[in-house]
């Protein structure tokens, strides 16, 4: 399969668990034919799974029921967004506990990401991650 010519993908999956192998399988599979490194490309499919995730546990889905993916590639960088339609509280770390269960995504993603952020707007909230360097966003 020859690389796609847009820098750019966006996949609609469904406001549920079950949809996030199949997220996963088309960022590895794009990132692949797109020739990123290896190390970037395992840790872009950490990253989504663990923004799919608690989009899925913590967020809405967006007006249509969905959650939307969206990614982007330049000089290597690849920044990953998920968007959902928002939720009770903002989304950041959990603090460690030596004993809980849940709450470490998103100290996976900022262990992972160069830059990661969140967006909010009428829609909804967007968490996006830069894997590989920085990206050309300015505000977290």
């Amino acid at each position: 399969m020859s690389p796609p010519t847009t820098d750019r993908r966006t996949v609609r999956i469904p406001w549920a668990p079950s949809a996030a192998p199949r997220v996963r399988r088309t960022l590895v599979e794009d990132l692949t034919d797109r020739g990123i490194d290896g190390e970037v490309i395992n840790e872009a499919e950490i990253v989504v799974s663990e923004l799919v995730a608690n989009a899925v546990r913590h967020a809405r889905p967006l007006s249509d029921g969905s959650i939307r993916v969206h990614w982007k590639v330049r000089n290597g960088v690849v920044e990953v967004e998920v968007s959902d339609g928002g939720g009770p509280t903002a989304p950041k770390p959990s603090p460690r506990t030596t004993w809980g269960l849940s709450g470490r995504g998103l100290r996976i993603v900022r262990s992972l990401a160069h830059e990661w952020g969140v967006a909010d707007d009428a829609a909804g909230r967007t968490v996006w991650a830069s894997l590989g360097g920085p990206s050309r966003r300015r505000t977290h």
